[in-house]
């Protein structure tokens, strides 16, 4: 028999490392909340610059 681990969604995984990691452990509970913060400051740069890689792809696809 096996079991099946439900579908978990980005911001429950987000909860659930910024609210109770940081009962099991404050510590890294912060050190993970700054690197998560960090990261959704900038991820609408990551993806503008993926959006710039796509099209200058197809850009010289249809020089070449």
């Amino acid at each position: 028999m096996t079991s099946k681990i439900p579908f978990l969604k980005v911001t429950s995984v987000h909860k659930d490392v910024s609210e109770r990691l940081l009962k099991i452990n404050p510590i890294l509970a912060v050190e993970v909340r700054r690197i998560l913060d960090e990261n959704k400051a900038e991820r609408h740069i990551r993806g503008g610059m993926a959006t710039k890689l796509k099209y200058s792809h197809e850009k010289q696809d249809k020089v070449v």
